[in-house]
């Protein structure tokens, strides 16, 4: 039964009976006066919204990173806790895709290494423009998809004097793929895909310098015939998605609301600031802001006399004898009996200003995927404990991002390398060119090693990883990585110096003596208590 309500109306009693409403699991909440004004949205593919927001996020998420210091400076240290300097190869191909026995591929992977860090690290060698290195590259591109939510890169081959390779690095603004859709050749903001939605081409607009074609942009294939990567288009989102969003876009509204309290916040305490003194008067304000002009200031705006200015003319000589003067840049006019003056002290920022504003820089700081005290520098707060668990949090962050977004430019820049070193047989390979065809994927394995994880207290982490190693819970490779380093790396430079002692005689850097040994430095002991009494010799 509904409830029954009644209503007396001109001494007449009328019922009114509501009907009962359906319950649901979900949404009970909908006669809530919250979400009265809740207009539903529509429910689409992810696709389509990206197709809706792309050009207008990617806009404002630009604008935002170019005006805001906390954006800018958040995003730098997100990029370099995600590519440090740059990404280390760690090149582990699978041994029968080599045809050779694992100790053989082992020594052929690390002259692999060691030839492809020198063209990574040389400007002319791997960047298209000729300007940066490889680990540069990669950082501009991260910079860039905050606020696009797109890296796009191509690997062209150039020919300079010196070089000895061709392939060639270039990272291309996002903005430069065309943002339009044709559904008849199945075309989406730019991207021509297959049956099955794989790309297959991409079309370009022309360069600001470049020739115009007929059809208004360049259309570049994704791959060669052999396979090889043409154009790289790296971005986050659900698999259906054919261009990326921005990861700011949550947080663009976040970033104006801090912006608009900051500013309203500055002019309320200048106001206060420059009006530090007013008077309360009974007179009419029009009149009263003539009093409080100066006599240069009331000869430049002087009007016609009034009666107010001649009653104001009887009290000149009160005036001439009754001067406050707060000051050149606090002037004030004399007081009238029943004028009274106040003095006023900034109440700007208030005691809720600085709460309210490490609620708004949490939020970009989540979006940018760092911690609070990482974007903004305040480590007052934070605990040992609290840094440890919002270390943990952020950085499993990175470390998806660093697999996701920049690895995939270092290793198809890589292959591309590598395709070009084996072809021009500097790299021999049992099979040749056509094996690294038919083997690609097992060839070309790869991990890509970045900075270490961020930690509160070095001494602290680095017993952990003793413990862990001497049960056997980790490995030498597994806690060099995880200082951003290459074990095989840590045992050449070792043997590297041991060699070097020998030649000099002096002592093997694996004797050092350890902490608290004879000869050693002094073993760690605990604080003591300045004022507890010490024993005599």
């Amino acid at each position: 039964m509904g409830l029954i309500a009644k209503i007396f109306s001109g001494g007449q009693e009328t019922a009114l009976v509501s009907k009962p409403r359906a319950s649901s699991s979900f949404l009970r909440g909908g006669d809530s006066p919250f979400v009265w004004g809740w207009q539903t949205p529509a429910l689409r593919e992810p696709q389509d919204d990206v197709v809706e927001a792309w050009e207008e996020a990617a806009s404002k998420a630009i604008d935002s990173l170019h005006n805001s210091g906390w954006l800018a400076g958040g995003v730098e240290q997100a990029v370099a806790i995600i590519n440090g300097d740059s990404l280390r190869l760690n090149y582990r191909p699978d041994p029968r895709a080599l045809g050779m026995e694992p100790r053989a591929a082992k020594l052929w992977a690390r002259d692999v290494e060691r030839r492809f860090d020198a063209w990574a690290a040389n400007p002319y060698s791997c960047d298209a423009y000729g300007k940066q290195p490889l680990g540069q590259q990669v950082a501009g591109a991260l910079k860039h998809w905050f606020g696009t939510g797109e890296i796009l890169a191509t690997f062209p081959t150039k020919r300079r004097p010196s070089n000895t390779h061709t392939t060639k690095v270039m990272i291309h603004p996002a903005a430069r793929l065309l943002n339009n859709s044709n559904s008849i050749e199945n075309v989406v903001q730019g991207v021509k895909m297959d049956a099955l939605g794989a790309p297959i081409a991409y079309r370009f607009r022309p360069k600001p310098n470049g020739n115009f074609t007929a059809l208004g942009y360049v259309e570049v294939p994704a791959r060669d015939r052999w396979g090889r990567r043409i154009v790289l288009h790296v971005f986050d989102g659900h698999p259906s998605q054919v261009r990326g969003m921005t990861p700011l876009a949550p947080a663009l509204q976040v970033v104006r609301q801090f912006d608009q309290l900051s500013n309203a916040t500055l002019t309320a305490a200048l106001i206060q600031a420059i009006f530090a003194a007013t008077i309360e008067s009974d007179a009419p304000t029009e009149q009263v802001l003539e009093a409080l002009q100066s006599g240069e200031e009331a000869e430049e705006n002087a009007a016609p006399p009034s009666p107010w200015a001649s009653f104001m003319s009887k009290r000149l000589g009160w005036y001439k004898s009754t001067k406050v003067d707060l000051g050149k840049f606090g002037k004030l006019v004399h007081l009238f009996p029943g004028e009274k003056l106040n003095f006023h002290r900034s109440e700007h920022p208030n005691s809720t200003y600085g709460d309210f504003v490490k609620i708004l820089l949490r939020e970009i700081a989540r979006c940018l995927g760092i911690t609070y005290e990482q974007l903004t520098g305040d480590y007052s707060n934070a605990t040992y404990s609290s840094l440890q668990a919002a270390g943990a949090d952020s950085y499993a962050i990175a470390l998806y991002r660093r697999k996701m977004l920049a690895a995939p430019i270092y290793q198809a820049a890589f292959e591309a390398w590598l395709e070009e070193d084996i072809e021009q047989g500097r790299t021999v390979l049992p099979g040749g060119i056509d094996q690294f065809y038919e083997e690609r994927d097992g060839i070309t394995r790869a991990d890509w090693r970045g900075p270490p994880k961020p930690v509160a207290d070095d001494l602290k982490r680095a017993k952990a990883n003793e413990i862990d190693l001497r049960n056997r819970v980790i490995t030498r490779e597994i806690w060099a990585a995880e200082k951003g380093h290459d074990v095989e790396d840590i045992d050449e430079q070792t043997a590297d110096e041991i060699e070097a002692a020998e030649e000099v005689g002096a002592a093997d850097p694996r004797l050092l003596p350890a902490p608290g040994s004879p000869g050693g430095a002094p073993a760690e002991t605990p604080d003591e208590d300045p004022e507890a009494p010490k024993e005599e010799d």
